[in-house]
């Protein structure tokens, strides 16, 4: 099998790729950008470029896309280029070739306006039949990328895993009042508790959905860590999430006390990801449980990969107020 690995300079490429090439896999890393991990330079916006990289490629990983911090940077235009038209070009170019596989990585912001529950109300259990409602272009076009996936699926028989990410990246949290108010690795094992992913847990869903595709056929899917929390938990993390905490981790108190660090008193979304563990046979292994065992170890809770890819930024020019601008 040959992997065609799109976004190569990337996190999530460049995480794949390093695991593949360790493992002495055949791959091929594109992206707009050189590096280390990038075998060739060019565009997917390109059709062209992409026919010419679909080579005795077996599978496609599409993990190439402008992200929510490219909002307030680029226009729509932009977006679509990239996130819809990219699409199709690899969509189409994979079917001409022959591609067996097709890994599409979405974004859980394609729920989008679903994800903040009015005050008062219960956090919101999401789980691939929570109705997508975009609330910007981002989402708006991984949702029309998604749904192309899906037609080429239906129209053609190309297989296709979409897979919905929760938050991998490493940077500095976009709000201000989180990056005031928590350190970063603080905030960070926070979320592994409701809506972030270890890039490792990342890369092998990807590796599994390459592999799985032409027996599912299609099917979108949410990936990210595993959630100590049910549905009756909900109510309660709306107003006092750090108790709920407490009460399935009784001793989360003093191991987060040796760090100084804080649980978030209110959790508004819970991303579950039942479906991938099930059907993708996809086993997460950084999660909560394991933050609490690192600080009794003294150890760093994150994987071994995601300290070697490290945190790249999303724009080539730094900015004052913070990791990215964010769209008003």
């Amino acid at each position: 099998m040959t992997i065609l690995v799109t976004g190569s300079a990337g996190h999530l490429g460049e995480a794949i790729l390093r695991t593949l090439r360790r493992r002495g896999s055949s791959a091929r890393g594109v992206d707009l950008k050189a590096s280390p991990l990038t075998d060739v330079v060019g565009s997917i916006v390109d059709p062209g470029f992409v026919r010419a990289q679909m080579d005795g490629v077996t599978a496609v990983i599409h993990s190439a896309t402008l992200h929510k911090p490219h909002v307030a940077t680029h226009s729509k235009q932009d977006f679509v280029d990239t996130n819809v038209t990219g699409t199709l070009n690899l969509l189409e170019s994979a079917t001409a070739a022959g591609v067996k596989s097709f890994v599409f990585t979405s974004t859980t912001s394609a729920f989008g306006s679903q994800l903040r529950p009015e005050a008062g109300q219960a956090a919101v259990w999401v789980t691939e039949d929570l109705p997508a409602i975009p609330k910007n272009i981002y989402g708006t076009t991984k949702l029309m990328a998604e749904n192309m996936c899906e037609l080429f699926f239906r129209e053609r028989r190309l297989p296709v895993v979409v897979l919905r990410t929760s938050r991998f990246f490493p940077e500095d949290d976009d709000d201000p009042a989180m990056r005031s108010a928590y350190p970063l690795d603080n905030a960070q094992a926070n979320e592994l508790l409701y809506r972030r992913l270890d890039i490792a847990d990342a890369v092998s869903a990807h590796l599994l959905a390459a592999v799985r595709a032409p027996e599912i056929g299609f099917a979108r899917y949410i990936v990210s860590a595993t959630t100590p929390f049910g549905q009756h938990h909900l109510a309660a993390l709306a107003r006092d999430a750090a108790g709920v905490v407490r009460e399935l981790y009784p001793d989360c108190d003093e191991l987060y006390a040796t760090r100084g660090w804080r649980l978030f008193p209110g959790i508004d979304r819970v991303y579950v990801n039942d479906r991938a563990r099930r059907e993708l046979g996809w086993h997460p292994e950084f999660d909560f449980a394991h933050v609490l065992r690192s600080l009794r170890d003294g150890s760093d809770f994150r994987s071994s990969l995601a300290r070697e890819v490290g945190a790249k930024g999303y724009h080539d020019t730094p900015f004052d107020d913070g990791p990215y601008p964010v769209a008003k």
